[in-house]
């Protein structure tokens, strides 16, 4: 296969949270929202593909010190770069070369610059380009990811990734045969999340149709799985996690959920004694018994140290823990294998190739015995009607069971969309997007459908690379009346 880049355009659209979302040091109300739309040609022919990501300050860099504006600047400036060297890339052979080189040369430049990029942010860029390509590859075949992906079509060398351990594998031989049709939706509790409706004062009272406090959520959605924020505080967490596990217990009905540390922890003895803690009050015995994983505690600069891996071998009893942060390279979930974890999360932000090796390669040593290692899916507050779809056709892809979703929470669906997109959403994926009656509206806008606590998949595995052939005609639509923030046209 010969795939090359022949132009591409980025757009930007602000977003406005429903209320507050609060993980680690961010307290985001509004963001950048970014679609990129790049034109490739495939084996002589012209294809367009699309990719987009919701640019979260303060999640790829954690830099206290700057501005929301700077961290929305950077995440910008890493994705022109990308594209920027896509087009300079010339022909390439398939879309797991396109990636490879375009990690590479991202990583070339930033080193060269007065103040290199860390690694998880020069990813959002890569990412984008690859997800536009897997999107334009899987529309020129004709064929779903899914399909795509077992088929070979993505060219992905699973020996060049991880030399030795998946020599001569394939995708096909380690993932599963058939995507999976639905799964568990683990609910995102942000740090300033109302727990009950009385927790919520008059004034941020929410009525847009949709669920407000945890409480709300669980019988609207008939959640069963959830994801907890810490701060990094002990005493903090403590009562906060009490007060959750007295609401959960409450409900009646099972449950399971992760936490997630969100690099809050500078030190592993607050973490120590966080589970200590916990682990000594009765009344939390239920709830503790029912925690999968604890998501990225240490902050990055110390996570994959030699100092931390001494201190979690030595901890006899610590918890199941897995990177997510710290995922930012393909070598970094080995290093967290050998050093006290168990797993890592699959991000497309991350990178999807990347996701895939890693699923690959953990699948490949629960055969060989290490059966209690994790491949979680997480979310950086995916919204559609791109972000959203391309992530949950990699989940079913990669037979996750179960998926942490906040924009359906954080955000107002398909809101900032036109009425004639958000139809056509509707009209192809109607089991995963419904329309929702906003009493301050006059009109109805669409929303992601969460019914027994699950999304269903069905028409995101029929799709190529998860989105409706007219949903994405009118995306596509919609872009041409909004200015392109960055436009390259290769010859």
């Amino acid at each position: 296969m010969s795939l090359r880049v022949v132009n591409s355009t980025l757009h930007l659209r602000e977003l406005h949270t429903r209320m507050p979302f609060r993980f680690g040091i961010a307290n985001v109300s509004r963001l950048l929202h970014a679609i990129l739309r790049i034109e490739f040609e495939i084996d002589g022919r012209r294809q367009i593909g699309l990719s987009a990501e919701n640019l979260m300050p303060k999640w790829f860099t954690k830099d206290p010190t700057t501005t929301p504006q700077h961290d929305q600047q950077q995440m910008v400036g890493v994705i022109r770069s990308a594209m920027q060297l896509a087009g300079e890339l010339g022909p390439v052979e398939s879309v797991h070369q396109l990636w490879q080189q375009l990690q590479a040369g991202t990583e070339q430049r930033s080193r060269m610059q007065a103040s290199p990029n860390p690694p998880l942010l020069l990813g959002l860029g890569v990412s984008l380009v690859e997800r536009a390509a897997i999107d334009a590859l899987c529309r020129a075949r004709g064929v779903a990811f899914w399909q795509a992906l077992r088929a070979g079509m993505l060219g992905i060398e699973l020996g060049q990734i991880y030399p030795g351990e998946l020599s001569g594998a394939r995708p096909a031989d380690l993932l599963p045969a058939r995507p999976l049709c639905r799964v568990l939706v683990r609910h995102t509790v942000g740090l300033s999340d109302p727990l009950t409706d009385s927790d919520v004062s008059p004034a941020d009272r929410l009525d847009d149709g949709l669920p407000h406090s945890l409480r709300s959520c669980i019988d609207a959605y008939g959640l069963r799985a959830f994801k907890i924020k810490l701060w990094g505080d002990v005493q903090r967490d403590s009562s906060r996690l009490a007060d959750i596990a007295q609401l959960l217990d409450a409900n009646g009905t099972d449950y399971a959920y992760s936490l997630d540390g969100n690099e809050n922890f500078h030190q592993v003895e607050p973490l120590i004694e966080l589970w200590r803690r916990l682990s000594e009050q009765p009344r939390l015995e239920r709830f503790l018994s029912r925690l999968m994983f604890l998501e990225q505690p240490l902050h990055r600069e110390i996570a994959l140290s030699e100092q931390t891996r001494g201190q979690l071998l030595a901890w006899r009893d610590r918890l199941a823990m897995i990177i997510d942060e710290s995922g930012a390279s393909v070598q970094d979930v080995v290093d967290a294998l050998a050093g006290g974890y168990v797993g890592v999360s699959h991000k497309n932000c991350k990178g999807v190739i990347k996701g895939i090796a890693a699923a690959c390669l953990i699948e490949a040593r629960r055969r060989r015995g290490q059966t209690r290692l994790i491949l979680s899916a997480e979310d950086l507050s995916n919204t559609g009607p791109i972000a959203l779809p391309q992530d949950l056709a990699v989940v079913a892809a990669l037979g996750v069971g179960h998926v942490e979703r906040n924009g359906h929470h954080y955000f107002r669906g398909l809101h900032a969309w036109p009425k004639e997109l958000q139809q056509a959403v509707v009209a192809e994926h109607g089991e995963l997007f419904r329309a929702v009656s906003d009493p301050d509206a006059s009109e109805a806008f669409v929303a992601p459908a969460i019914q027994a606590g699950q999304v269903w998949l069905e028409s995101i595995n029929r799709a190529a690379f998860g989105i409706g052939q007219i949903s994405w005609q009118c995306v596509l639509s919609e872009l041409d009346k909004m200015s392109g923030l960055m436009q390259t046209d290769i010859t």
